[in-house]
């Protein structure tokens, strides 16, 4: 899919965002994407989706994987188009742990997804639990990728597109200085 393409689905379904915004991550920045707002129409979800798993197909894939709750619906279509199971992690005490009785077998080949990543904090932290269970991070894979393309992930990686979002630390962020005031969209809490 080409950047354009999947950039005029994102403005369509009003899920690119603009103003002043805290991400997850910490950061601030003039623009957002609300991936539940472009997720909300199945034949979107299926498109994207649709992208990410073609790049692993070849990959004998036995669990989707993806933290909650951004990567809920990404996970749970990427599994269904590969035909295996989905779960999600969580925080739990502030760490991305399974529950709900979910768990990951030895040597599973697993294919970690995400809605959106800028520094990939929650998907490495997913990363990390996975190779703890003693199962293999098969590859990651993502509809944004907001760092403009830097290398995250040691595992294969792949993402519907690229954009390099200005992103602040706080304490430099020229809207602050503005006084314009910031927007947490996203679902962790401040």
């Amino acid at each position: 899919m080409k950047k354009e393409k999947a950039l005029e689905i994102f403005e369509k379904s009003g899920a690119l965002l603009n103003g002043h915004f805290l991400l997850t991550s910490g950061l601030h920045s003039p623009h957002y994407f609300q991936c539940a707002r472009v997720l909300q129409y199945p034949q979107y979800t299926e498109l994207f989706c649709l992208e990410i798993v073609k790049n692993f197909k070849n990959e004998k894939i036995d669990c989707v994987l993806s933290p909650a709750i951004g990567g809920l619906i990404v996970g749970q279509e990427c599994a269904r188009l590969l035909g295996c199971r989905a779960m999600f992690a969580e925080r739990e005490s502030s760490v991305m742990s399974l529950r709900r009785g979910f768990e990951l077998k030895r040597d599973e080949r697993v294919l970690v997804v995400e809605d959106v990543v800028t520094t990939g904090g929650s998907v490495l932290e997913v990363v990390e639990l996975v190779k703890g269970a003693g199962a293999e991070v098969a590859g990651v894979g993502f509809i944004v990728d907001r760092s403009g393309g830097k290398k995250i992930f040691t595992e294969p990686a792949y993402s519907v597109f690229q954009m390099d979002v200005q992103t602040y630390q706080a304490d430099q962020c020229p809207l602050c200085a503005q006084g314009i005031s910031v927007v947490k969209p996203g679902s962790r809490k401040l």
